[in-house]
């Protein structure tokens, strides 16, 4: 065996030898400002039965008599409790923070899921079930819903179906007509890239076609991402890279194993296809504009991904009991994660409203 070859068997050996030393597959319990365990915190992962099938979540909590917060991740398929571990908002000092991962996503995938089960209405059915099991666990009447990108196209449905079970909805980077913001997105990004003098990624994009007609073309789906996390208008402002903003962290989460990690790929391969194209088409502002329950959105100003005004067009023909429409100037995708100074103070704001008695 050749000397290169040995030390390639070496670094895999050690590489993989890393990956299983940081993947235990716990959470690390709470500490206060000491780094001593908090008395009476929880932090833990829980496997349920969700719709037929095993579904997996993390619960992080200072106090477990917290309000409960179910936050609904991206995607499809893309699960993002490792953006709390990577970007830490302090959500479980004031919230029990319930990081539920989705059917066929991440800890809850399986190549035994039935695909005929891989539908909205599936999903609504699953985060409403999910919520019941919060709720009679915590011993709680309502919670808080936040659904994140194709969390918030999900969330908002949920709210409406089963406005009984929340104090508030919170869509952040809210979807509202899909294709239309992936229009508009490649507009600015020609635009925007003409600016700097980029000529060659301004042919990239013309050359990618998107339309009301065509949809997304895999021209464009293969550009989309690394184009806008360029100019800082992706899953964050300062995140100028998909690699090493969000697949390389993945890995270094230890409430995770090995094998779950691979998974979480998997999982978000195999999710997006059932939804995608529906989720492109539907405009919810001409279907869905009344709630039960109170309505905010966190919307970032630099936003690609779910454009801006287009989520601010839909929050205006919204009607509920309490709306908020709410711009994080310094933020792209991620709002809570880029400007949880903000964002945090807000959640608790619109939870204690929620749950003040009625005048």
């Amino acid at each position: 065996m050749g000397i290169g070859l040995i030390g390639l068997v070496l670094a895999l050996a050690f590489g993989l030898g890393w990956l299983r030393a940081v993947s235990p597959g716990r959470p690390a319990p709470l500490r206060d400002a000491g780094g001593e365990v908090i008395p009476g915190s929880i932090s833990e992962r829980v496997t349920v039965e969700i719709g037929g099938i095993p579904q997996g979540m993390i619960i992080q909590s200072a106090d477990p008599a917290n309000p409960v917060l179910l936050f609904l991740h991206g995607g499809p398929g893309m699960v993002e409790f490792f953006m709390e571990e990577n970007y830490p908002t302090g959500l479980s000092d004031h919230f029990t923070m319930v990081w539920w991962e989705q059917r066929g996503a991440g800890m809850s995938f399986s190549p035994d899921i039935p695909p005929e089960t891989m539908t909205l209405e599936r999903m609504i059915a699953d985060t409403i079930e999910v919520a019941d099991y919060l709720r009679a666990r915590f011993g709680q009447d309502r919670i808080l819903l936040l659904g994140h990108s194709w969390g918030a196209y999900l969330g908002i449905q949920v709210a409406a179906a089963a406005p009984d079970r929340f104090l508030a909805y919170v869509g952040m980077a809210q979807i509202a007509h899909q294709i239309r913001s992936e229009i508009m997105a490649r507009a600015r990004m020609i635009e925007l890239y003409r600016a700097r003098g980029d000529d060659a990624m301004v042919r990239r994009l013309e050359a990618a076609e998107v339309s009301l007609e065509a949809g997304t073309s895999p021209a464009w789906m293969r550009l989309r991402d690394a184009a806008m996390h360029r100019i800082g208008a992706g899953h964050m402002r300062d995140m100028r890279s998909v690699v090493t903003g969000i697949f390389l962290p993945m890995w270094r989460v230890r409430a995770y194993t090995l094998a779950e990690k691979v998974n979480i790929w998997r999982g978000k391969l195999w999710s997006r296809p059932f939804f995608w194209d529906a989720l492109l088409r539907d405009d919810l502002a001409a279907r869905l504009t009344r709630f039960d329950v109170p309505v905010h959105f966190f919307v970032g100003a630099h936003d690609l991904t779910a454009n801006p005004d287009l989520s601010r067009a839909y929050f205006d023909v919204i009607a509920a009991p309490e709306t908020g429409f709410h711009l994080f100037g310094t933020s792209a995708h991620s709002p809570l994660f880029e400007e949880p100074g903000r964002a945090v103070p807000l959640l608790r704001q619109i939870a204690a409203a929620a749950m003040a008695p009625p005048p």
